[in-house]
């Protein structure tokens, strides 16, 4: 993990010979996510390992003033705090604030050989944090409580310290009254709210709704040291990252979370259809996997939907991995695995199960 306190740059840090996907009008999109017909920007083969820069939208929309250096600066942030990419992309525009979502989505990169059918896996090998602040924001009226919150007319944007506590672990600390000390502190857990492939479309789709392309996710349990797999949707994948997070809650209720930018370190690899088929059975949308758990997702713009999905692909999962009947797996997850509710804000909802995996590794013993 990287260190929170400073400040890292576009290709500062970046280790000799990595290959190393910066922010810039060349390697992203704002507010769309790739499709068929986009161009890579980067190709590798399976099993390369890439060093990719996220940015935040937050600081850049036109809710904020669309001036990140101005923005930051209220809260204390020096000019030379503020990453230049963010002033760049705010002074550039080219964003339909209307019809656009808000994410800045780096790639995307091309994996050979990837096929539909198959599964693409990204290992998250490293977060590091590119800036010692975020920011979690309620707008749009599409948190947990629209119409009751923001309480006023205008969105509302919190700005977050991030600090160490008397442990020396670093959190985010946020205050009890506007302008007052801060009294809550929150243990921080990076993770990016978008991780993809491109969608078998011509046109390139709004980058807030999640889907079988995974996309807007925000399951924050896939921090480093966890692995993501996506159906391929076209030839060659078209990975794509972004939305990062410092920390976040299941339910993401007040809209975002605490959004900034993160460096990624990632592998991307390809697990064929047959060996997928065998592991998962056939995915309808992403997976995430731990050293502990699998995490099955479901979406629908009905959270109860969103709910049946998730609990269909997991009893799909335990039937293929473990060849568990289906009342039988049905049981299994009743009394053993917790679903989560992923977010409730991003139109389409999202749960995720965390199916422990040592639960099938142990052979009681018999009774004597």
């Amino acid at each position: 993990m990287g260190d929170y306190a400073g400040v890292l740059r576009r290709g500062e840090g970046v280790p000799p010979g990595a290959t190393y996907l910066p922010v810039a009008p060349g390697t992203t999109m704002w507010g769309r996510l790739p499709c068929q017909a986009d161009a890579p920007v980067m190709t590798v083969a399976p099993g390369t390992t890439v060093v990719v820069d996220t940015l935040s939208h937050e600081g850049l929309l036109p809710d904020q003033g669309s001036d990140p250096a101005a923005f930051f600066a209220r809260h204390g942030v020096s000019a030379d705090a503020v990453l230049a990419e963010g002033v760049e992309f705010a002074a550039r525009g080219g964003r339909d604030a209307e019809h656009d979502g808000p994410h800045v989505v780096t790639g995307p990169i091309a994996v050979t050989g990837a096929r539909p059918g198959d599964l693409l896996a990204i290992d998250i090998l490293d977060l590091t944090p590119r800036v010692p602040y975020g920011v979690i924001s309620n707008r749009h009226g599409r948190g947990a409580l629209p119409g009751e919150l923001p309480a006023g007319e205008g969105n509302v944007s919190v700005f977050t310290r991030i600090g160490q506590d008397a442990d020396g672990q670093w959190r985010g600390w946020l205050p009890a009254r506007e302008g007052g000390p801060d009294v809550a502190g929150f243990p921080l857990a990076p993770f990016l709210g978008i991780m993809g492939v491109a969608t078998a479309t011509d046109e390139r789709l709004h980058s807030v709704r999640p889907g079988p392309h995974g996309g807007n996710l925000d399951v924050k349990e896939l921090v480093a040291g966890t692995r993501v797999y996506l159906p391929v949707q076209v030839p060659d994948a078209l990975v794509y990252l972004g939305d990062p997070h410092f920390a976040q809650g299941d339910g993401e209720v007040a809209l975002t979370a605490l959004e900034a930018s993160l460096r990624a370190t990632v592998r991307l690899d390809v697990v064929p259809q047959r060996e997928a088929l065998r592991a998962f059975g056939e995915l309808a949308g992403p997976l995430g996997e731990s050293s502990e758990f699998l995490f099955p997702t479901g979406m629908h713009e009905d959270l109860d939907e969103a709910m049946r999905a998730c609990v269909r692909q997991s009893l799909s999962i335990l039937n293929a991995r473990y060849g568990m009947d289906g009342h039988l797996a049905y049981a299994y997850l009743s009394a053993a695995t917790d679903f989560r509710i992923s977010q409730v804000v991003d139109l389409v909802q999202g749960v995720h199960a965390a199916i422990r995996i040592s639960d099938f590794e142990a052979i009681p013993r018999e009774r004597s």
